[in-house]
């Protein structure tokens, strides 16, 4: 078996479904088109074989015994060549079904990292899932169905010419009962095009819908709203049991003519080669060779709508692909470089000195949040870092450069390790000190395989206090120039708290950090706060010089330090939004 498709496939033709189903068929050109070719010998074989039945027949009927061992070597050798291709059209249709299927993965996921922080905001949860979960399969199975396909018209064909050159009248029937077949078969494509395409969408609203509720159970819970939610997921099921129902009924009904409108023909051409045989028009062998075709033509109609109905859902399952390809990130970038320095929001006067660790307090947390987005180019904003501005460096320099980690960012299953070293180049000391900083040896030392120990998808086998601890020692761990923090300590206890402010402190001492917190514990060991209201600074200075002079950052502090002494907030506590982290 040829290796799958490299891991650059191109970029994909997105304009329409129909143009990204015929890229996908020319970027494996060379296996379709010999999967194509095993198909043609395939069906091919299959196709002569009643023709050298009949002909053994003949040679009976006419006592030749020299015809009837040359014949029926003819039919054994079409045997061995059916069977051959037929394990050859088989494998090349699994690797063409492969390769498009992934192909389909790869061009997503490369899309999925090019929107970043865009793709949440534009496409649901359940719709991404339905493309790796459903989509693909379709699309798979709209390459796999060209193979024998384009085999069956071509066995239609040679069967037509052989009943055309035996008798015109019978090949006639066929030449025009085929198309004839074919438009009887089309009324049902577009209704069954429109509600597969219904009942696609309902299923990716009902992912979504999965999907939040498993996010929030343990808030479910909290709230006693599980029998709530319980009974809006078994509604929003009906309704896609019900749109599944309707695209059954026009499925059944095709199934039917699959059967139907094939035999009707078969029976005709049947029924025509029995009279001209009881004419004497026809020879005995030949008689029994149509009967032969009658129970082979079966197979390859069949096909023909099948693949009618397989390419109808490749075409549905490539609309919901193409949906997400032709999405554009909201942030673009330049080809700038710059030399790093004070990176400055110029909207709100909130700047960070290289070097320091600076802190940001506002009384609603989405403003700093807000600042900490155009800070990290999340968001478009008037920002300079050092004396150029940020929207003209290229994304991924920006996102190698500043890394904002909030607490919505996601933990995926795998080996802890990996989780913690995104990159794979931290050294065991460099992790080491990053769980040190974020107080979460303790969680580590807690796991079976330590650092080696396996991670549950969301990291749900962690408290939220334990995931935040365990997000920003990844965080530290990828030792970025510029750090941005959003509420890093909101869900842990005060005296945790108390041992990340001074650690965190001492890990980016000299390196340039922003964090977003109310939290005095934090404040205290900030080189230099910045009070933000409605969006713009306030005041500055030092914790203490702001306690003495401000008495509105004194109220939002105090009123922290009272929240500080409650108990850990529940799992996926703090603001931001998701997937900075991982960008």
């Amino acid at each position: 078996m040829r290796s799958l498709p490299a891991a650059d496939p191109g970029d994909p033709d997105s304009r329409s479904p129909f143009r990204y189903l015929l890229w996908t068929a020319r970027s494996q050109a060379g296996p379709l088109l010999i999967g194509i070719g095993y198909a043609i010998l395939w069906w091919t074989s299959m196709a002569l074989i009643p023709a050298a039945i009949g002909r053994s027949v003949d040679a009976i009927w006419n006592q030749d015994m020299r015809s009837l061992l040359i014949w029926t070597a003819v039919v054994f050798g079409l045997g061995v060549a059916q069977a051959v291709t037929s394990t050859l059209r088989h494998r090349m249709a699994v690797f063409n079904w492969l390769s498009a299927a992934y192909r389909t993965v790869q061009v997503t996921v490369r899309q999925a990292t090019r929107l970043g922080a865009t793709l949440p905001k534009r496409v649901s949860t359940g719709e991404v899932v339905s493309v790796g979960n459903s989509d693909i399969a379709h699309i798979g199975n709209a390459m796999d169905i060209l193979l024998r396909g384009t085999g069956a018209v071509v066995a239609v064909v040679t069967v037509t010419v052989i009943l055309i050159s035996t008798s015109p009248a019978l090949g006639l029937t066929v030449l025009v009962g085929v198309p004839i077949m074919a438009v009887a078969v089309g009324p049902l494509l577009r209704p069954l095009h429109r509600r597969q395409h219904a009942h696609r969408d309902l299923q990716g609203e009902l992912s979504t819908r999965a999907a939040d509720i498993v996010a929030g159970l343990r808030v479910l819970r909290g709230v006693g709203g599980e029998q709530i939610f319980a009974e809006r997921y078994a509604e929003e099921s009906q309704k896609v049991r019900r749109a599944g129902v309707r695209v059954a009924a026009i499925e059944a009904t095709l199934e039917g003519a699959q059967v139907l409108l094939p035999g009707l023909l078969i029976a005709g051409v049947t029924w025509l080669g029995a009279r001209f045989a009881l004419s004497g028009e026809i020879t005995v062998g030949q008689l029994v060779a149509f009967y032969g075709y009658a129970a082979f033509l079966i197979s390859p109609l069949r096909t023909l709508t099948e693949t009618a109905d397989k390419l109808t859902k490749g075409h549905v399952a490539a609309r919901r692909v193409v949906r997400i390809l032709n999405l554009r990130p909201e942030i673009t970038g330049g080809t700038g470089t710059s030399p790093g320095g004070l990176l400055r929001d110029v909207a709100s006067g909130v700047a960070v000195r290289p070097g320091a660790l600076t802190a940001v307090v506002s009384a609603v947390p989405e403003e700093s949040a807000t600042i900490a987005d155009r800070l990290g180019r999340y968001a478009d904003g008037d920002v300079d870092f050092g004396d150029v501005p940020l929207d003209s460096l290229p994304v991924a320099e920006v996102r190698r450069r500043i890394l904002v980690a909030d607490n919505e960012a996601g933990m995926f299953a795998g080996v802890l390790r990996d989780e913690l070293d995104v990159t794979g180049t931290a050294s065991e000391e460099t992790i080491n000190r990053a769980l040190r900083a974020a107080c979460a040896e303790d969680v580590v030392e807690a796991l079976p395989g330590g650092l080696d120990a396996a991670v549950a998808e969301a990291g749900r086998e962690f408290s939220g206090g334990q995931r935040q601890r365990l997000r920003l020692a990844r965080a530290l761990a990828a030792d970025p120039e510029v750090l941005i923090l959003i509420e890093p300590t909101s869900a842990v206890d005060a005296h945790s708290e108390a041992r990340i402010a001074v650690r965190l402190a001492e890990a980016r001492a000299g390196r340039t950090t922003l964090v977003c917190t109310t939290s005095p514990l934090v404040l205290d060991h900030a080189d230099h706060v910045v009070y933000v209201e409605e969006g713009v600074a306030r005041a500055q200075g030092t914790h203490r010089e702001l306690l003495a002079v401000s008495a509105d950052y004194r109220a939002v502090v105090t009123r922290g330090e009272e929240e500080s002494t409650r108990p850990p907030e529940p799992a996926g506590a703090g603001r931001g939004n998701p997937g900075k982290e991982a960008a």
